[in-house]
């Protein structure tokens, strides 16, 4: 062995125990290494300082709600996906309702053409609206019935959340009353859906 790879040898060992060791640490509780939280949170911090105080609350707590409705409707597309492509294979896509296709893939089309955005731009289901979603559960209502107890109760749900996602979309302020609705929804929705 030459000199060269049991230097480098020896470096990834020493790397390995120290991982090892820096584990057991952290599970003690003790900080070992920069501490990503305060440094986002600092940053945060920073962004938000020339905000009032009144503002800067708001935003945060609108900011919770809607990292939750995304969340939410994500879980909501992969039920579909994941539920379409066991139900009907793997060119479930190809049997979505003829309008909710066609606006996807123009969406799609335009995002892969003009867009300088450089996320996910693969997944159809990701171009269709809120709305959509519970129009392809209904039209697919017999790969869901099993799963949701009534297609009112569906609608009720996602019409509901729907209206809450475009309030807070569009930097508006729902009441704390109004929290609660959507965590209780979104609560309900994962109960049944077994999340």
């Amino acid at each position: 062995m030459t000199e060269q790879r049991r230097a480098l040898r020896d470096f990834m060992f020493r790397g390995l125990m120290f991982e090892s060791e820096a584990a057991t640490f952290q599970s003690a509780g003790i900080q070992v290494g920069a501490d990503v939280g305060q440094a986002e949170e600092r940053l945060l911090s920073e962004a938000l300082s020339p905000f009032g105080l009144v503002r800067r609350n708001q935003a945060l707590e609108m900011g919770r709600l809607y990292v939750v409705l995304h969340c939410f409707e994500n879980e909501v597309r992969s039920l579909i996906r994941e539920t379409l492509e066991e139900k009907e294979g793997p060119d479930w896509v190809e049997k979505l309702p003829p309008k909710i296709k066609a606006f996807a893939e123009g969406r799609q089309k335009a995002a892969q053409d003009d867009s300088w955005l450089e996320g996910e731009k693969s997944d159809l289901l990701g171009f269709t609206d809120f709305g959509h979603l519970s129009s392809i559960i209904v039209d697919k209502w017999q790969h869901f019935e099993d799963i949701m107890p009534t297609q009112h109760w569906l609608k009720q749900r996602l019409d509901e959340l729907e209206k809450t996602r475009h309030f807070i979309a569009h930097n508006r302020v729902l009441l704390p009353t109004e929290y609660q609705r959507v965590y209780m929804y979104i609560a309900d929705w994962n109960r049944v859906v077994g999340l």
